[in-house]
């Protein structure tokens, strides 16, 4: 457990949630299900017992890092790395792995979004714990792939081979898919050799290193410029400079679709990412008309199929919905059918103009 590290990946804005969602306090800062814990502090909680607090790293934007220390306040401020802008995944997890590796060269990694959701989190935790097992003993990458349960077309997919590791669990990755239309996923289901691409990934730091090193030369160049003045005052400044420079690209396409040694561990753990009012909905508590309420001062009346998520101290009374979102945060209410849930970042700017 020692050599355990847990990155977060936490930069991202979140505009599917607006208005809970904002630019100034995305989604992963915020109290979606109405637990009283945001989706970062679940995450974090989520693998409180794989690696000890001292080990965790969270990758944000620098807009964020006062809403990480409130947070998160056991992370250490060293280990909260700032981006000045996004350039997708690929630099994020680059400049976590060099200066990962800098002090702890024998890490064993998982990296993780901040804004998922897990129900079965024994189960989940079990999983992760044989996945670094493995990629502690093996020079080869992991990625968690999830059980499908329907046709969906917003996840990418994992095509598994038959080729098996030693652990029957484990299983050699064939290929990757891009998000499929109706058809193609309703294929993916049936053929059962498919899993949902979660975005969550395990590997040694050495093994992740030489991965960038062979399929992003100019990326791993940089970093290696910068590693000498990680965790001194140059290094933001540093960072600051030379991050806007790195290419913007994915891990998935940067090393996860080229390289040869990728396994996948199937999970079935009642994950979701929670991309979605929609999505919000399937997992969350519902009444008897299939509505889900969070907000002591809300009243659904003849209403079915909604989703209402208001702060306490506001009153909300609606009458006759059918398939409706209605979300407010700091004063700006929003009502839509959820069937339009694709055009809430239009929404959201109409309010700008």
């Amino acid at each position: 457990m020692k050599t355990n590290h847990l990155v977060i990946m936490a930069g991202g804005v979140g505009s599917r949630f607006w208005p809970l969602s904002t630019p100034v306090r995305p989604k992963q800062f915020v109290d979606i299900l109405g637990t009283g814990k945001t989706l970062l502090q679940m995450t974090a909680e989520r693998f409180a017992t794989v690696c000890p607090p001292e080990n965790i790293w969270v990758v944000t934007s620098k807009n964020y890092f006062r809403l990480v220390k409130e947070q998160l306040p056991l992370i250490k401020e060293e280990h909260i790395l700032l981006e000045p802008c996004m350039r997708n995944t690929a630099p994020c997890i680059a400049y976590v792995t060099w200066k990962i590796k800098k002090r702890y060269p024998d890490a064993n990694i998982v990296v993780s979004p901040s804004d998922h959701l897990v129900l079965d989190t024994q189960e989940f935790t079990r999983l992760i714990k044989k996945g670094l097992d493995f990629t502690a003993s093996h020079d080869s990458i992991l990625t968690l792939g999830i059980t499908p349960n329907r046709p969906e077309t917003g996840y990418g997919y994992i095509q598994m081979s038959g080729e098996k590791h030693d652990d029957d669990e484990i299983v050699k990755v064939a290929s990757f898919k891009e998000k499929p239309n109706l058809e193609t996923a309703k294929s993916y289901l049936s053929e059962g050799i498919y899993l949902w691409n979660s975005g969550i990934f395990l590997w040694n730091v050495a093994t992740i290193e030489a991965a960038f090193r062979k399929y992003e030369t100019e990326l791993a160049a940089i970093f290696d410029t910068l590693q000498a003045d990680f965790y001194t005052e140059k290094e933001q400044i540093l960072i600051d400079n030379h991050f806007p420079t790195c290419k913007n690209i994915s891990i998935d396409y940067a090393v996860m679709e080229r390289s040869d040694n990728i396994y996948v561990l199937p999970a079935d753990c009642g994950w979701s990412d929670v991309g979605t009012w929609g999505s919000l909905h399937e997992i969350s508590d519902r009444d008897e008309e299939n509505n889900t309420v969070v907000g002591n001062g809300v009243r659904l009346v003849e209403c079915s199929d909604c989703i209402a998520h208001v702060s306490d101290h506001v009153g909300v009374v609606a009458q006759g919905l059918e398939g409706y979102i209605i979300a407010e945060n700091n004063g700006i209410v929003l009502i839509c059918k959820k069937s339009e849930e694709q055009r809430i970042r239009e929404f959201s700017q109409m309010l700008q103009r």
